[in-house]
């Protein structure tokens, strides 16, 4: 692959292929099952057809048409069955400012790493949050119960996704 910076590996498990799956729902526009099933090659999955249908219900994924009119598979993971393409990066932001807002209380780059404090018992749903919103630099997160590390690609990265979330949690609610 052309990505820069670190490539993700992953092991040959069914959870890693389900990640692999909405991760690709969530950065390709996937028309087929044997489009799906080509990038999953690439990953290093090689699955049948059979396993791929499965696999799409367990990650509820459904097919919808798009605004210029291609019908392709997008996750439904909200009961009004809108996608992850209908939400504008706006009001993405906008929401997690809603959630966030009283849970983060402070925000620090060091290096490559985010670290985000949150009142005692906070952290794992602050992580869960961030690591919803699959960001490009970020690599991923690690949750305590009050205080998320948020490990980015490079020390830039991180010094912009820390400025980022103080930006989001800062924004006042109207």
């Amino acid at each position: 692959m052309s990505e820069s910076g670190p490539s993700l590996q992953r092991p040959a498990t069914r959870a890693a292929r389900l990640s692999a799956i909405e991760q690709a729902l969530l950065h390709h526009v996937i028309t087929s099952q044997s489009q799906l099933s080509q990038i999953l090659l690439d990953e290093g999955f090689d699955v049948t057809q059979a396993t791929l249908s499965r696999d799409l219900d367990e990650v509820n994924a459904v097919k919808t048409r798009l605004k210029d009119g291609t019908v392709a598979y997008a996750i439904a993971d909200s009961p009004s069955g809108s996608t992850v393409e209908s939400v504008s990066p706006g009001r993405v932001e906008q929401q997690m400012a809603r959630v966030l807002s009283g849970l983060v209380t402070s925000v620090a780059a060091a290096r490559n790493l985010v670290v985000v404090h949150t009142p005692s018992g906070a952290a794992q749903y602050v992580a869960s949050v961030i690591d919803k919103q699959s960001l490009d630099d970020v690599l991923g997160t690690i949750a305590g119960d009050d205080t998320v590390m948020m490990i980015c690609s490079d020390d830039e990265p991180a010094k912009r996704r820390a400025r980022w979330l103080l930006d989001i949690v800062s924004k006042t609610q109207q």
